[in-house]
């Protein structure tokens, strides 16, 4: 069996086999959905198991619709959803349709004969495996030390099992399980939904389509090299053990295959009627660390010291300090292997307790990692591992916008144009990722000797459909700088790349006027009724200013304060930035009240005082 690649290290090998066993149709369904390396990267790898009752003729359709459908809607689903919710409203979705098919179907007064069926599926994304379950199907674990050490004690356990001539009946090994003092060899992950009424007769509890809301189970579990997880019907957890799964999976490890169709074997020698399904999934390498193991590596690696010049510090020779604050210490350093020079940022002594500082500083490294793209800032690929916490990033010899902007009061609209075009091709990068920076401002944009721009500073950066442990969608802290923050951040909305879009509006305004195009306003937003209360001043109306009116509306529509009235991709400003919109050309002159709200009331006032000694004097 060849390996599905994940990402670009982790790697999995699945073996895997259904048969209808005794019965005439097999009711059983399984699936896995590979798709191409960029939906690898977003969503994962998709595992699927469903089983169908005995009591329904349409169960095994409501099986395959199950499947084929969590295998395909999974990966239609938004990349900005993390894995559960994806999951979760594939699976509602699958559900709705099931029970409407019994409703409409003959079978809508007995839903034991209707498109009923147990569902158990995985996805395997990153360094966690994310699980769904309802009904009695099972998913087994193995973990790596286990099996490592079980699948070498099964050769000398074959000696026993040649003795043992009688097959193992379902009552035998449950016997076998109550008595036995040896601890179990896989764990079970999943809990069986059924009702238990007797010793003889038990029902269905939970399943796809047999009720109109879903009941299902979710759970994480972190993935080692080597693992194992072993998805199975009734039909074959009945009729055997974990010794003989363990042991036809250490007879065939490299044809996964061939170890399930001899487990379903075991189980029909040993008396299975049902159908029978089995998938076994090994770990066989594993991806970069995520951002779900950083905080795993603030437990293991201690905070950098305070460093000196010409320090030698984990492959750099430290040079001379660059800037301190009270949160981080910078440093350029050269690399002692490849004589580049390389900025060293290190956490300051007052946070090195502060895990959720420490879980944002450790981000940015991990973010600078995966934009490649020439106007964001890169970090080394080192290939030796870390000591200490700290950030390594490129050595940008050049200024800040915000020390350009000071150096170039006056810029042409051409200079500005070619500043803010390559912003926005770093903002892309971002996009593309599935980020949003959300504190760009002239102080987080470097320019070098060459007129080279470059983003930096992804501290606040927002990582869409990665951080699963943490709902970052949902995260409304406000992250940047306020005067360059848009407006649904203050309203507790939270931001999308709009508001990159929004700071880089404002930036264009700056740059252009020395200005900002709501002034201070912006921070002091608490509800839509500020929302609308502000008001974006033309660059018209600033001295000494002669830009296009196209381009003036440009920005008034990149920085609008709604997200929705903005442009929705970054390219659409870029593109209005240098090309007249045959709309903006074509508009009339606006109404005092917006030109000038302030002008236009005090107008009104006037007039009503004028109105009021009239009236007094006549």
């Amino acid at each position: 069996m060849p390996e599905i690649l994940l990402m670009k290290q982790l790697s999995i090998k699945i073996g895997q086999a259904s048969h209808a066993g005794r019965k005439k149709v097999n009711q059983d369904c399984i699936g896995v959905n590979q798709p191409d390396a960029a939906q690898i990267n977003k969503k994962g790898i998709a595992i699927a198991l469903a089983d169908g009752i005995s009591s329904s003729q349409v169960s095994q359709i409501a099986s395959q619709a199950a499947v084929n459908g969590f295998l395909e809607d999974y990966f239609c689903t938004s990349d900005a959803w993390s894995v559960k919710t994806s999951g979760k409203k594939v699976l509602l979705a699958l559900n709705s349709w099931l029970f409407a098919q019994t409703q409409q179907s003959d079978y809508r007064f007995n839903k034991d004969k209707g498109y009923v069926c147990t569902f158990s599926g995985i996805v395997l994304k990153s360094n966690t495996a994310h699980l769904f379950h309802c009904g009695d199907s099972r998913i087994y674990h193995l973990s790596a030390p286990s099996a490592n050490a079980l699948l070498s004690s099964a050769s000398s356990k074959s000696s026993d099992k040649a003795a043992d001539k009688e097959p193992a009946t379902k009552s035998q090994n449950e016997a076998s399980s109550k008595t036995s003092n040896t601890p179990k060899q896989l764990e079970q992950l999943t809990i069986d939904h059924r009702t238990v009424i007797s010793s003889e007769e038990s029902y269905l509890a939970r399943a796809l389509g047999i009720q109109q809301q879903l009941d299902f189970d979710y759970k994480t579990v972190p993935l080692s090299s080597g693992d194992y997880f072993i998805l199975c019907t009734d039909g074959v957890y009945e009729y055997t053990d974990d010794r003989t799964i363990i042991e036809h999976i250490h007879a065939h490890p490299d044809d996964l295959d061939q170890a399930a169709e001899n487990i379903i074997q075991q189980a029909l020698d040993n008396g299975s009627g049902d159908n029978l399904s089995i998938q076994i999934v090994q770990i066989t390498s594993l991806p970069d660390l995520n951002l779900n193991e950083i905080s795993q590596q603030i437990d293991q690696l201690p905070t950098a010291p305070i460093l000196e010049p010409r320090m030698e510090f984990d492959g750099y020779r430290i040079q001379r300090e660059i800037y301190s604050s009270s949160r981080s210490h910078v440093y350029l350093a050269e690399d002692i292997d490849s004589q580049q020079l390389f900025v060293i940022k290190v956490p300051s002594t007052e946070l090195a307790a502060d895990k959720a500082y420490l879980e944002s500083f450790l981000t940015e490294d991990w973010i600078a990692k995966r934009i490649d793209n020439a106007h964001v800032l890169k970090a080394p690929n080192h290939v030796r591992p870390k000591n200490y916490i700290y950030l390594a990033c490129e050595y940008i010899q050049g200024q800040s916008l915000a020390q350009w902007m000071r150096d170039n009061p006056k810029p042409t609209l051409e200079q500005v144009r070619g500043i803010v075009s390559q912003i926005a091709s770093g903002l892309q990068a971002f996009r593309r990722q599935e980020m949003v920076h959300q504190d760009l401002r002239p102080n987080n944009v470097m320019i070098d000797q060459n007129g080279l721009v470059k983003i930096i500073d992804f501290g606040s950066t927002k990582v869409a459909g990665i951080l699963e442990t943490k709902d970052l969608s949902e995260d409304t802290r406000i992250q940047g700088t306020a005067l360059f923050t848009a407006p649904e951040y203050f309203m507790g909305q939270g931001g999308d790349h709009r508001s990159d879009l929004f700071s880089l509006a404002a930036i264009t305004y700056q740059m252009l006027s020395g200005k900002l195009p709501y002034d201070t306003q912006v921070s002091r937003i608490n509800n839509k009724r500020d929302l609308q209360k502000l008001y974006y001043t033309p660059l018209s109306h600033l001295e000494d200013l002669s830009i296009p009116r196209w381009v003036d509306e440009a920005i008034k529509r990149g920085c609008h304060p709604e997200p929705l009235k903005r442009y929705q991709e970054v390219s659409e400003f870029i593109y209005d930035l240098h090309h007249p919109n045959k709309a903006y050309l074509s508009k009339t002159k606006p109404p005092l009240m917006d030109r000038n709200p302030v002008a236009f009331w005090q107008g009104i006032s006037a007039l009503l005082t004028l109105i009021i000694i009239y009236l007094l004097v006549k």
